[in-house]
């Protein structure tokens, strides 16, 4: 599984509109309204590297009001299990 995290400047005024559109796009997983310099951030979650290029270029990239965005590509996820896993001391209470 391919894992990106998209950043996404939209039409302000029309952010919960957008933000649905995306969430609805096939490969989209989550979509975060946040704060700061970008106003949404989206999940896409997908097969192979080349679905990235239909799902955000291809769909999310044409939705009505996003006027930028910047990918990022995950080389690994680690889960709150993973990590709660990994820094496990093992000492019983």
């Amino acid at each position: 599984m391919i894992s990106a995290i998209v950043l996404i400047k939209t039409t302000v005024d029309r952010i919960p509109e957008i933000a649905e559109s995306i969430a609805a796009l096939e490969g989209v997983t989550e979509v975060y309204s946040v704060t700061g310099t970008y106003d949404l951030v989206a999940m896409v979650r997908v097969r192979r590297h080349e679905d990235l290029a239909d799902v955000i270029p291809g769909r999310l990239n044409k939705v009505p009001g996003v006027r930028q965005t910047e990918t990022h590509i995950a080389f690994r996820t680690y889960s709150r299990h993973d990590l709660e896993a990994a820094f496990a001391l093992g000492l019983d209470e």
